[in-house]
């Protein structure tokens, strides 16, 4: 039998972690909305499924279709590191967007809602437009 003392503790820990989360992704929500506003693009965008990411990839200036690079990780090991690479790519590429250097875009890639907050409120960086013309340009993926 579980003791009622030690049973209260693990609720309250639990609902306490369920509030810490719901608070992380709200913020991150938030975040996510300021960015895609100062690239002139529709905030609410940042909480529709798969078109936030379309809207994330006008930013950069990818086509929509490259949506389906995001895919590319299903495919076992090659695959993976596709998209490991795809990831670090658009990462750097959204932080030439808003101005930023390559150091930047690595803290994108690896800190990621850290470095979108620092976009996001941020009154130093501005959007300076689409940093790809388009279409990949396997010349310059990074």
């Amino acid at each position: 039998m579980i003791d009622n003392n030690v049973f209260s503790i693990f609720l309250f820990m639990f609902v306490g972690f369920i509030f810490l989360m719901l608070a992380i992704v709200i913020f991150l929500i938030v975040a996510t909305w300021k960015m895609y506003e100062k690239a002139n693009k529709p905030g609410w965008a940042a909480i529709v499924p798969i078109y936030n990411i379309i809207v994330l990839f006008e930013i950069i200036g990818y086509k929509w279709y490259y949506i389906f690079l995001t895919l590319i990780g299903i495919i076992p090991i090659i695959g993976t590191a596709a998209a490991i690479l795809f990831n670090i790519s658009y990462s750097i590429k959204l932080a030439k967007s808003f101005g930023q250097e390559v150091g930047f875009g690595i803290g994108l890639w690896l800190l990621n809602p850290i470095f979108v907050s620092i976009i996001a409120f941020s009154k130093d960086i501005n959007y300076v437009g689409p940093a790809v013309n388009g279409d990949i340009d396997f010349n310059d993926l990074f």
